[in-house]
């Protein structure tokens, strides 16, 4: 009965906890989870359609490129042979690449279960939960290296689209360029090559440096160094924005489609020729015309002068004139080596801080990641911390809990030792009752023996009342007459079913 007694007490705590807690808290959190639920399932449907409209996108392009490029006469079939080959490589290096993110996708998900499993069956030891907390650290690694590697693969993808579309942009300027010149050119003008010919009559009488430089004209193919006006103009722009330092490289590369390196680096070495050139021109002019201008005034002044001195006055000056040419170009070959040793120092320092900032960054690289580590010690001391606090918090409760329930059951116990001092009691009553019962029952009995012994009843017996018959048989053996006459006109019978009239 104790025990009775304290199960029905804590099933009654039980049922007053369970109806303390508001009803409406359990809904709200079945709503949210229902509704979060729908919403993850509606954006995997949306995902689901948008890649299989994509795939249907991808079938119809490979369809239609292979209608037009594929689908050739024989012998123009060869030259899309290498078209193929590339085509070939690319799906090899997508099923590949497929086929490795399919396997490190199932080494983290295997990883999960794993760690899904270990939390099915929760030991509270030191030793399970470094093993749980190893688990997790090797999936968030895993994690996050997948992450960062294909976040890195994006980039690389982005950068590769923005230059294709640069080329394809310039390609497409160019091809523009072309039809406008095709357009705007006469039937019967010569060619463009034609504007800059390959021989050219050069007076004697003009400066080397205007000779010098029409000839370098002649043997590089023009004023754009051979290059159509397309691709100089770009070439000039990008130039003049970067003032001709080194990093102007990558982005001629992208206004240049179809240009190397190599090819910029020779017309950049060029371009600065040419401006040397030009500006050795220009000044040699000044001085050319400067020169005439003082011979014309010579000339008028030594009219009188006789024709042999006048002649041997020519012939010094004419060598004068030739000894300061040759100074003057000795000159220039001395300038434009120093400036090209210039120019090489100047590469040269260029390449230097292009080390040292290099060597920055990695640097700052370096204290950032010592940074984060940093970080990540003070994370995982300060979760550490919130550990410990929340184990002790938690020992806490279940010293309260465990001080309640001692509560409980000392309550319980005087509630059982008053419960059994009732029992005890309703027991005397029941067994006083019990004995009241037995004697006033025995008291009936000596009142009715002593009833008895003053009236005394005499009956006789009599054996032959067991074989005689009784009124009911006696009534039943009676003889019954005919209750009506006349022939007998019908039989009652059951009705036969209508499935077996006839038969």
């Amino acid at each position: 009965m104790a025990a009775l007694t304290t199960t029905a007490s804590n099933d009654t705590f039980q049922e007053d906890d369970d109806a303390f807690q508001p009803a409406g808290r359990h809904d709200k959190h079945f709503y949210i989870l229902n509704w979060r639920e729908k919403e993850a399932q509606a954006k995997k449907a949306e995902f689901i359609r948008e890649a299989e409209k994509l795939k249907k996108q991808i079938a119809k392009l490979e369809k239609d490129q292979n209608a037009h490029l594929y689908v050739k006469k024989k012998d123009v079939r060869n030259e899309f042979g290498t078209l193929e080959d590339l085509e070939l490589k690319l799906t090899n290096s997508r099923t590949m690449e497929k086929a490795k993110l399919q396997q490190q996708l199932a080494k983290i998900h295997n990883s999960v279960k794993r760690f899904q499993r270990q939390l099915k069956d929760v030991k509270p030891t030191p030793e399970f939960v470094e093993k749980l907390k190893e688990i997790m650290e090797e999936v968030e690694n895993a994690i996050n290296a997948f992450k960062e590697e294909q976040r890195q693969s994006y980039e690389e993808l982005m950068k590769e689209e923005k230059n294709s579309s640069q080329e394809i942009i310039a390609l497409e300027k160019k091809f523009e360029t072309w039809a406008l010149a095709v357009s705007a050119a006469p039937k019967n003008c010569p060619s463009l090559l034609a504007k800059v010919p390959l021989a050219k009559t050069i007076d004697d009488d003009l400066p080397a440096e205007v000779v010098e430089f029409e000839k370098f004209l002649q043997q590089t193919g023009g004023r754009q160094g051979g290059w159509d006006d397309y691709d100089h103009q770009n070439f000039l722009k990008v130039w003049t924005k970067h003032n001709g330092k080194t990093g102007y490289m990558k982005e001629a590369l992208l206004y240049l489609p179809g240009r190397t390196q190599e090819d910029i680096q020779l017309h950049e070495n060029w371009y600065q020729e040419f401006l040397f050139l030009e500006e050795s021109k220009k000044e040699a002019i000044q001085k050319w015309k400067a020169k005439k201008q003082l011979e014309k005034e010579e000339l008028l002044k030594q009219k009188d002068k006789s024709e042999e001195e006048l002649r041997q006055e020519q012939l010094a000056h004419v060598e004068a004139q030739r000894q300061k040419m040759e100074q003057e170009r000795k000159e220039r070959q001395t300038r434009l080596h120093t400036w090209k040793k210039q120019k090489e120092q100047e590469r040269t320092m260029e390449e230097k801080q292009q080390l040292r900032e290099e060597a920055e960054k990695r640097r700052k690289a370096k204290e950032e990641q010592q940074r984060q580590l940093e970080v990540k010690l003070e994370v995982e001391a300060y979760v550490r911390q919130k550990k410990e606090q929340e184990e002790f918090l938690r020992l806490e409760k279940e010293m309260q809990e465990q001080a309640e329930q001692d509560e409980k059951r000392r309550q319980a116990a005087r509630g059982i030792t008053k419960f059994q001092e009732r029992d005890l009691h309703k027991l005397e009553a029941k067994l006083l009752e019990k004995r009241a019962k037995e004697e006033e029952a025995a008291e009936r009995e000596d009142r009715l023996a002593k009833l008895k012994e003053k009236v005394e009843v005499h009956i006789s017996r009599d054996p032959s009342r067991l074989w005689r018959p009784t009124k009911g048989w006696e009534e039943r053996t009676k003889q019954i007459g005919p209750t009506g006459g006349g022939p007998l006109l019908h039989i009652p019978q059951r009705a036969v079913p209508s499935w077996r009239q006839g038969l």
